[in-house]
């Protein structure tokens, strides 16, 4: 008789987040599938649970995923963990997820701690109806389709983003999505946290000056509704009167957006086909 995956949620950072039932899943699993082995013995030390581990990762996850399933179709039980929170949000864990799935394996879910559910659920932004997001690409040509692809996008987002990359990605939302409100959640569950509501702007004279430290988790509003739009000034006509105070086509597009808050990419090029076709 096969045996079953076991999708177990552990602490993003406050061991006592882990379940009693998570723990009893640990305990009696055969063997337990981690993202990193190391991080999985401290948290499989600290409430002394003893049991095999093998790595899964993003750069095995084929290869091993098969081999995982193989073990589970012959009658053994696996727990599948990641370094912190849910496996498969994110994650490499989804691909051994859909390999067992595949293969009519029983999928169990364990739930717990996830960044993305606990800093919207403190942000205080609509979560009425979100989207995640997850970690933008780190080429620069994807991360531009991938947030020209949500420009419109109305519901609140959730990104995942790592410190060294967290000013890049600010300035890559206000040049792209425009100044809109933002909460950045970091060091969750953990004695520091912090969950620092502001706009993009402001966020990036924060850390312009400030390095960031920690994993962050940013909740980004949605763009506001097309009757708030239409309230606003023409961005062209803004254009209009800047150029005819002696700026450059790109100052004045450029200041156009920052003084309506709109994607200054954007604004740059409905200026050079509108003023183009008048030249």
């Amino acid at each position: 008789m096969a045996g079953k995956l076991y999708v177990v949620a552990t602490p993003i950072g406050n061991l006592g987040d882990l379940s009693p039932r998570a723990q009893q899943t640990l305990a009696q699993a055969d063997f337990i599938a981690a993202e990193d082995t190391r991080v999985g013995a401290k948290l499989l030390n600290a409430f002394g649970i003893k049991k095999p581990q093998v790595s899964y990762f993003e750069h095995n996850r084929r290869a091993k995923g098969e081999q995982i399933a193989r073990r589970i179709e012959a009658g053994e039980s696996c727990a599948l963990i990641t370094d912190a929170g849910t496996p498969a949000i994110s994650d490499p864990g989804c691909d051994l997820v859909e390999i067992c799935a595949g293969r009519g394996i029983e999928v169990v879910a364990v739930p717990g701690p996830c960044a993305a559910i606990a800093a919207l659920s403190i942000g205080g932004m609509p979560c009425g109806r979100w989207c995640f997001e997850g970690f933008l690409s780190v080429n620069k040509k994807s991360r531009r389709q991938h947030l020209e692809e949500i420009r419109e996008e109305k519901r609140t987002m959730v990104f995942y983003e790592a410190p060294h990359k967290l000013l890049r990605t600010l300035e890559d939302f206000y040049e792209t999505l425009g100044d809109r409100p933002i909460v950045l959640a970091r060091e969750l569950t953990k004695i520091h946290e912090e969950a620092w509501r502001a706009t993009l702007s402001q966020a990036l004279e924060r850390y312009r000056q400030t390095p960031p430290r920690g994993e962050f988790v940013l909740v980004l509003a949605g763009a506001p509704d097309q009757g708030e739009k239409e309230t606003e000034q023409d961005p062209m006509d803004l254009t209009a009167e800047l150029l005819e105070q002696g700026l450059s086509l790109s100052e004045a597009a450029k200041q156009a957006a920052r003084q309506l808050n709109l994607p200054k990419n954007s604004v740059y090029r409905q200026a050079l086909e509108r003023f183009s076709e008048e030249k």
